[in-house]
């Protein structure tokens, strides 16, 4: 099989999220010309940030148990750090008041899902695989 078929679900959560990313940069850019288009509230995007960073740190364990330590770090910073552009593009789609009232909400939603996907990948190591 080819390297890039042993990444293929990899390549797609990349994909993703840049596209988060670049959807973000458009709305802003743009001056949020999507604000309130979306009413979602703070309960729910860290709900969100917790459920994208456990099933983000699991999909990374089990995918990562035959990768070479080279692949397997680069590989970490992109599931650890490419989810952030989904928290800021459901912030930036947020009613203007909520994002002027909570204006951190996406570094402490990207903070939450980093922590959520380093518990199991710190407890990767406790438990040999089989």
């Amino acid at each position: 099989m080819s390297r890039v078929g042993n990444f293929r679900l990899e390549l797609g959560i990349l994909g993703f999220f840049l596209i988060c990313w670049l959807a973000f940069f458009a709305t802003a850019v743009g001056g949020h010309p999507l604000a309130g288009r979306l009413i979602i509230s703070l309960y729910q995007l860290y709900g969100l940030a917790a459920l994208v960073g456990w099933l983000l740190g699991n999909t990374f364990v089990q995918r990562s148990r035959k990768w070479v330590r080279a692949s397997r770090r680069r590989l970490l910073l992109v599931f650890l750090l490419s989810p952030g552009g989904l928290f800021y593009l459901l912030w930036a789609l947020g009613p203007v008041s909520s994002r002027l009232a909570a204006p951190f909400a996406p570094l402490y939603a990207f903070a939450v899902s980093a922590i959520l996907f380093l518990v199991p990948v710190s407890f990767r190591r406790s438990f040999p695989s089989s």
